[in-house]
């Protein structure tokens, strides 16, 4: 049979590596939970219009990556690129609108139409993390510091944090004239996309990651030096709270991040063990308008790519989660014994035990193979003689040593030597 791929920027996760896939979901659960946050499950399509209001009708995401149909109905709906505005859309239903802390995390796939590459899937899968309802630099930090935290906790230890700054609104008009000021002199030796984002998003200009155009951004004045007293006074709370917790990283002035809602905290995270510094994770501070809302909500959070850090943990060699293995896989030799290994495994499962068996009829040796592919502890075998005999014969798979055991007593028996 040919093989029947998945379309191109997706791919399937068979169970060999869904084990890893689900310890970063359990990890990440066990330590944003631990800083109290709770779990939201939001749709993986929204109105369009959350993310054209939340994310900026400029950005790139919008303007060029969604995945957008219309319902039956003719509303416009889109596949979710991002977590965060379909969570604060979620929020407003709450009484964060009053100013109370909300803390929740997610996981989940989003949808970009992006051309795949390492690392850069269509349908892509995040874990993320909103704490909404309050400003303050130590929330930020308290932010970065979880999120450095939960990297240690899945073996991914060297990442390189980047932080920055993005001010509040009042800053950006004299923050954009002194770069608008500066690129045009340059203009014409940058990048096509860079010669409309001087007009459209001249921030969007730092970001550009082309060789024409890095020698030129690296050269840009420190704009930083237009915000206010109070902005920069924030960021200087951030940067020693970081420093107080034993976060290791770096600011740079460069980095904007790729959304408009982003307002003072911005970071990110690479590995080196990742090719073209492409980010781990990332997020930062931010105000959000949302459809009905006359005025915005302000957050912190962040949101890490799960197949990013699977390609940074396999590049660590990073110790793989334990897999449960098969307790014990029943082998049944005639009808009869298959029915009283069905109803045995049902017994054992019921009390939280690993069971596997053969239900088809197969040859004893076939069994056997099937019992050593799951690297079953213990094998049960039962056939025609064994049920006159109402016993039942258990082998040890590490020394290969038999035992007859009396049908009274396999479950109690089973039961101890899993325990």
């Amino acid at each position: 049979m040919a093989a029947f791929a998945p379309p191109p920027g997706t791919a399937d996760i068979f169970p060999a590596e869904a084990g890893s896939w689900r310890f970063l979901e359990n990890t990440a659960a066990e330590i944003f939970s631990n800083y109290g946050y709770g779990e939201l499950r939001t749709p993986v399509f929204e109105y369009t219009e959350v993310f054209q209001r939340g994310l900026g009708g400029e950005t790139e995401v919008v303007q060029k990556e969604m995945y957008t149909f219309e319902d039956r109905g003719g509303r416009s709906l889109t596949l979710r690129p991002e977590g965060t505005a379909g969570v604060m859309r979620a929020l407003t239903n709450t009484d964060v609108a009053n100013g109370t802390e909300q803390r929740v995390f997610y996981y989940g796939p989003m949808f970009r139409g992006e051309r795949p590459s390492a690392g850069r899937r269509r349908q892509f899968h995040q874990i993320g993390v909103e704490n909404v309802g309050r400003c303050a630099p130590l929330i930020d930090a308290e932010c970065i510091a979880m999120l450095y935290n939960f990297l240690k906790a899945i073996g991914i230890e060297g990442a390189q944090f980047t932080i920055n700054t993005r001010g509040i609104g009042a800053d950006r008009a004299p923050a954009e004239a002194m770069l608008r000021e500066y690129f045009a002199r340059h203009i014409d030796q940058m990048c096509p996309d860079c010669r409309t984002r001087l007009e459209r998003n001249i921030w969007r200009i730092l970001d550009c990651k082309q060789d024409s155009c890095g020698k030129i951004i690296a050269d840009a004045p420190d704009y930083l030096q237009s915000f206010s007293p109070e902005s920069r006074e924030y960021f200087e709370e951030v940067k020693s709270a970081l420093t107080m917790l034993g976060v290791p990283f770096k600011a740079d002035s460069k980095l904007v991040r790729g959304l408009d809602y982003y307002v003072h905290t911005v970071f990110e995270v690479t590995h080196p063990e990742l090719p073209g510094q492409i980010a781990i994770a990332g997020g930062g501070r931010y105000e959000l308008f949302l459809p009905g809302e006359k005025k915005p909500l302000p957050g912190v959070g962040f949101a890490t790519g799960v197949e990013r850090l699977l390609m940074v943990r396999d590049a660590l060699n990073a110790v793989p989660p334990e897999t449960a293995a098969t307790g014990i896989f029943l082998i049944g030799l005639g009808k009869e014994a298959r029915l009283a290994n069905l109803t045995l495994a049902d017994k054992l499962r019921t009390a939280g035990f690993r069971v596997e068996l053969e239900l088809e009829e197969r040859s004893f040796k076939a069994q056997m193979r099937s019992a050593n592919r799951c690297q079953a502890k213990y094998t049960l075998i039962r056939g025609e003689s064994e049920m006159e005999k109402n016993i039942a014969i258990i082998k040890d798979m590490t020394d290969g040593s038999q035992t007859e055991i009396p049908e009274s007593e396999l479950f109690a028996n089973i039961s101890a030597k899993m325990k």
